[in-house]
């Protein structure tokens, strides 16, 4: 009886081994404090922890990152680049998820910040803050770079002397229906919608070109909720969310909410906001305040709008980016200014984040991607 409980034990072991993939967090960084590039840890779901598998060596600011469609390969922007900034292609290697690099391209702007692939993997979209420029490139099959099919330029300004002094150009994101890119530029208070073209790789401006926030609110990077309905703009400058309803067919936005705020009644200090995602669910919004140094937690209701019900430190300085698991049980934020990236644990019943213990040392993280080995 003993023996057939242990191989029962062993052969259940095996099915739960063989049903869980391993999963890899690849972490983007700049170049200060010793950082050597991209890192790769291992993720144990069962226990929360995190451990390193490879560092990729990059010393140009890797910085943000996207990964392919297929799951064959990693992409980073070179912010640090001189004159021009730079985008590197990497192989993702199947069984355990450690990086090799393939090419590079200039992403045709300074100051490379944020890079989206659309969902055929045909095209990359580089946003350039330093630039004030967007930029298209095509990736061939076998996952390289190809020169740029097409970059546009932007103008204008904002009321932010110190911040809107000219277009920055800070994210580009895909919509679900894979037929439009909305372009953030905190520099003018605008998000850019375009159309664009998988084989020739250019954009043109949708049928409604634009949509305004409020002046001085600063643009900078969008989640898009899971029934395709809503989108959610971080305003850096304000410390606040835009809420847009979507219109799938015609790509237009129509400004719904704006200003909602994310930072306590009683803080005063300065903060900028960074990075914003829903629960795979959609019931919650979350957004990262540098300053404040917490995450932000929204409620959404049916109609999309957004309230803010509490906030969740992330035990170190300058939340830049933060990850929401794609299973919807953990939140991962990444301290910029402390060197770390902390994990928690996400009550899908009610929005709270409860740390889990798990931090691991990480210089300057600025960008975290979670990956399922196949």
């Amino acid at each position: 009886m003993k023996k057939l409980f242990t191989v029962t034990a062993l052969l259940f072991s095996l099915m739960v081994n063989a049903q869980s993939p391993k999963e890899v967090l690849y972490v983007g960084t700049y170049s200060t404090r010793g950082s050597e590039g991209i890192y790769v840890l291992e993720f144990d779901r069962a226990n929360g922890s995190l451990k390193q598998l490879q560092t990729v060596s990059n010393a140009k600011s890797p910085s943000f990152l996207a990964i392919h469609p297929t799951g064959k390969f990693l992409y980073s922007v070179n912010e640090a680049a001189p004159n021009s900034g730079g985008v590197s292609s990497y192989t993702i290697e199947p069984k355990t998820g450690k990086l090799t690099m393939m090419n590079q391209q200039s992403s045709h702007g300074r100051g490379p910040c944020h890079i989206a692939i659309d969902q055929t993997g045909k095209l990359a979209f580089v946003s350039n803050y330093g630039g004030g420029t967007f930029t298209v490139l095509p990736i061939q099959n076998d996952g390289t770079l190809a020169p740029a099919t097409d970059t546009l330029s932007y103008e204008g300004k904002g009321p932010n002397a110190q911040r809107q002094e000219k277009p920055h150009i800070h994210s580009a994101t895909v919509s679900p229906n894979n037929r439009f890119v909305y372009v953030c530029d905190l520099g003018t208070d605008k998000v850019y919608i375009y159309e664009f073209d998988k084989a020739t790789g250019k954009v043109k401006p949708a049928a409604t070109p634009y949509a305004t926030v409020s002046a001085g609110s600063g643009p900078r990077h969008i989640t898009i909720h899971p029934n395709g309905k809503y989108l959610y703009l971080v305003e850096e400058l304000t410390s606040s969310v835009a809420t847009f309803a979507l219109d799938s067919k015609t790509g237009a936005l129509t400004l719904i909410q704006d200003n909602v705020k994310t930072l306590p009644d009683d803080f005063t200090d300065k903060n900028t906001s960074a990075d914003i995602h829903t629960d795979p669910k959609g019931k919650f919004l979350y957004h990262s305040n540098r300053g404040y140094n917490a995450l932000a937690i929204l409620s959404i209701a049916n109609d999309g709008k957004v309230t803010l019900i509490g906030q969740q430190p992330t035990e170190g300085k300058t939340p830049r980016n933060f990850l929401v698991d794609p299973k919807g049980e953990y939140v991962f934020a990444a301290n910029q200014d402390t060197d770390n990236i902390v994990v928690y644990k996400l009550d899908s019943k009610t929005g709270k984040l409860t740390p889990t213990g798990t931090q691991v040392k990480v210089p300057a993280p600025v960008c975290l991607k979670l990956f399922s080995v196949k």
